[in-house]
């Protein structure tokens, strides 16, 4: 391609995004002014139930080439109102997002926080609508807040935009892994399966290399999975134990980011953390092992399979209750 002209390429695709998101953010006005008129006209008795289908079907035979109109969908673009109209401060997330996404997630979500939730995601990580389905059923809210709630005073210190960034839990049910495997059966379907496994850490980890090689003294050493996180601005090491953890693991891990940070971390950049991804924990043992290390570490575990929501739900509400007293 002529250099001279890149410019205006880039011109020109920027302006196209931008119409894209203007036509979609009127959608979404619109869906919302319909919404609002609908609620307020069953609210004040002025319509009943049936007005909704006489609606669809007029709207249906007087302008025909109209599509997105029927019954269902009014009654969703009601509910969509209903679901927001207190909350004026989700209004600009609303619009920077498809219908679709929209009606994924107030009509999947039972509570605004979560809500509020998938919107940020959504946006801050361009989610496709194939993307966010994924999420929901894998109940990202809730083991990203389980994991925000466990994350040790050394990993808060390191940084404080950490919050979301990790998980008590990850899914990898893409993996498609039998029972059992082992460390080197689970590195080659991570690795092999890239995108998905971005997908689950979360758009902004940049994959740098598997085993990769730390020499101290005459020993070569070799960290499972590195990346780079971008809005952290600092390497991220993952081990990977295919077995339930044990306190022993923790020393390895520190091991790993004292070297990383003496030897690899560029001086612009924040303090490595580690990410020790196991099969199974015993919660207890995970906070014993944590309260006197130094090294921003998280502990979390791996499943191969989408995991109960009411499960977790349960879990959270168990752990706030613990927080509180």
């Amino acid at each position: 391609m002529d250099n001279r002209f890149f410019d205006i390429i880039q011109l020109i695709k920027q302006s196209r995004t931008n119409a894209i998101s203007a036509v979609n953010a009127e959608l979404i006005n619109l869906y919302w002014a319909i919404g609002q008129y609908i609620s307020r006209k069953i609210e004040s008795s002025e319509w009943g139930d049936s007005v909704v289908l006489e609606l669809a079907k007029f709207i249906q035979t007087s302008e025909p080439n109209l599509k997105g109109f029927s019954d269902k969908n009014l009654w969703r673009m009601k509910q969509f109102y209903e679901a927001y109209r207190g909350h004026p401060k989700l209004s600009t997330l609303l619009r920077e997002i498809s219908w679709s996404h929209n009606l994924a997630i107030f009509s999947r979500c039972k509570t605004t926080e979560e809500r509020e939730f998938y919107l940020k995601m959504s946006t801050r990580e361009n989610y496709s609508f194939r993307e966010l389905d994924r999420q929901l059923s894998a109940s990202l809210f809730e083991r990203t807040l389980i994991g925000n709630s466990k994350l040790s005073p050394a990993v808060r210190k390191s940084n404080k935009e950490i919050s979301n960034t990790f998980k008590d839990s990850y899914v990898f049910e893409f993996l498609n892994l039998p029972d059992p495997h082992n460390e080197n059966d689970l590195q080659r379907g991570l690795v092999s399966q890239m995108k998905n496994f971005i997908l689950e850490l979360g758009k902004d980890y940049l994959f740098i290399a598997e085993e990769f090689k730390i020499q101290v003294g005459n020993s070569d050493f070799f960290l499972d999975l590195l990346f780079y996180h971008r809005s952290l601005q600092c390497l991220i090491a993952i081990e990977l134990k295919a077995d339930k953890f044990k306190p022993e693991h923790i020393g390895q891990l520190n091991f790993y980011l004292e070297a990383l940070d003496r030897d690899v971390k560029k001086e612009n950049e924040n303090p490595s953390m580690g990410v020790l991804l196991c099969r199974d924990k015993d919660n207890e043992v995970v906070k014993y092992a944590l309260s006197r290390s130094l090294s921003p570490t998280m502990i979390s575990e791996y499943t191969m399979h989408l995991p109960d929501k009411k499960v977790l739900q349960q879990r959270f509400r168990e752990l706030i209750g613990d927080n509180d007293h």
